[in-house]
């Protein structure tokens, strides 16, 4: 019995998320629906981040164990050839019995991405979140330096949250603008449920002018989720990477 390791991007669009649903395809069936094809077995992925409905990935990491006699670097091209345009495996790899993608050390990076300009994009719609009002980037940034480091960002995560603790590192939150996008890129060694995109709709009312840079800081503070602003939409999301640093 062998454990792969594979490093997974999909966009997220049509999906009801990565975890399994009793109503709705996941990004986790259909990895399981074709490895299961390629190997003859019934596989079951386990996954790092289970990313949410709309929600897309440049590299989620999922393990399976299996006896196939495929090689382990090779499982990525024959999965690629069941699975769906939008869903590619771009690596596989043997790792160890007992190693999991989510209880070992790691920094995860995600990027948002917000289409900033006073009309929307149809073909750039499934990627980004259209905000038609100016953003001023400086103030945003301003305001991401009080999310940086060590703190409980209870105010940043939803109510609905099973995590045990709301303390998470933050070790960087960069903005930067290109045109007419403007992206949000975090990188820490954990999130909670809908963080990212609340910190993003929290960071976009400041660049609108409806909340001061100093006003985030009193929302870590307050450790309530009134405080902060609105989540953002998924579509702008992006699992961007997950590095494994024991």
């Amino acid at each position: 019995m062998k454990r792969i390791r594979l490093t997974v991007a999909y966009d997220g669009s049509d999906y009801c998320g990565w975890q399994i649903q009793p109503n709705g395809i996941t990004v986790e069936s259909v990895l399981n629906d074709a490895l299961s094809r390629i190997t003859g077995e019934e596989i079951r992925v386990t996954g790092a981040s289970r990313t949410d409905a709309g929600v897309h990935a440049r590299g989620n990491i999922a393990v399976f164990d299996s006896n196939t006699t495929i090689p382990p670097e090779r499982i990525s091209y024959a999965v690629n050839t069941v699975l769906p345009d939008d869903v590619v495996v771009i690596k596989s790899e043997q790792v160890p019995a007992d190693w999991h993608p989510r209880y070992c050390d790691s920094v995860k990076t995600y990027e948002y991405c917000i289409l900033n300009r006073e009309m929307p994009d149809p073909l750039r719609r499934r990627g980004t979140w259209h905000v038609s009002f100016a953003l001023d980037v400086e103030k945003m940034r301003d305001a991401a330096a009080y999310l940086t480091g060590e703190h409980d960002f209870r105010s940043f995560c939803s109510i609905h949250t099973g995590a045990k603790s709301t303390v998470r590192t933050v070790y960087s939150i960069e903005i930067e603008q290109s045109a007419d996008i403007i992206t949000i890129r975090i990188q820490g060694n954990g999130f909670l449920y809908n963080m990212v995109r609340i910190i993003a709709g929290t960071l976009v009312s400041v660049g609108r002018g409806l909340r001061t840079p100093q006003d985030v800081g009193d929302m870590l503070e307050a450790r309530d989720r009134e405080k902060a602003e609105a989540t953002a939409p998924p579509q702008g999301l992006i699992l961007d990477s997950i590095r494994y640093t024991g």
